[in-house]
């Protein structure tokens, strides 16, 4: 059974027919912050006062394509960055004790194992890390965990809506895979800020997950201001 991303696409299967050397017509090469430049804003901001705001619009369906592929799997490793950066700064910073801590430094584990894993697979069709400055919500208990919230339901919103639009099966099965840890770091942290029994729920969208767009994440994202170059 595999156990990791590479275990399930392999580099060959993604460029059997060109599809890495296509991939400046959907990302900027591996310049940084490329995907977010892009992106623009659209729609609410994603964190005010380190909160999830407003509903998150569901992806309208596209051809897929192997590029396409490609495209959304640099979209992934951007976010897995930004997530990857938060949790490390966290951890290294040590403010953190008991759950808290724990739980920063499984989900930074989890965090670096998906951009490794990702990376992997998309080999120097990977885009760069952009530089990031979470100024103090890794070191303020309050913001950070409102963060990480923010962030695991982003990221479980972010993969959910491209799922129907990966071509290749392997990709979705492994997208999935990433995608069920990160609803279970959402959970984590929901329960540690006391959301099961609090007005907002386990979720902030109650009984079903939204999906969204590429566009509203990576706007939503570059409004927080973590994203400097």
């Amino acid at each position: 059974m595999p156990h990791a991303l590479t275990d399930l696409i392999s580099i060959e299967t993604l460029d059997r027919d060109g599809a890495l050397r296509e991939t400046a017509h959907a990302v900027e090469g591996d310049t940084r912050a490329g995907l977010f430049r892009k992106a623009g804003i659209a729609g609410g901001s994603l964190l005010a006062g380190g909160v999830l705001m407003g509903g998150l619009p569901a992806l309208a369906s596209a051809a897929p394509s192997k590029k396409q592929d490609v495209a959304i799997l640099n979209y992934a490793l951007t976010l897995e960055y930004l997530e990857a950066a938060f949790y490390r700064q966290a951890v290294q910073q040590g403010r953190f004790k008991g759950e808290v801590g724990s739980f920063a430094k499984l989900v930074h584990a989890h965090e670096e194992a998906h951009v490794r894993a990702i990376k992997g697979v998309l080999g120097r069709a990977a885009v760069a890390s952009p530089k990031f400055d979470f100024a103090d919500t890794t070191a303020n208990a309050a913001k950070f965990k409102a963060t990480s919230f923010a962030l695991e339901n982003a990221g479980v919103a972010a993969y959910s809506g491209q799922a129907t639009n990966i071509k290749q099966t392997a990709v979705v099965r492994a997208a999935v895979s990433i995608l069920t840890i990160e609803a279970r770091h959402a959970a984590a942290i929901a329960v540690l800020l006391g959301h099961v029994t609090g007005k907002s729920g386990i979720t902030p969208n109650g009984a079903f997950d939204v999906a969204s767009d590429m566009k509203t994440i990576l706007g939503a994202v570059r409004a927080t201001g973590f994203i400097t170059g």
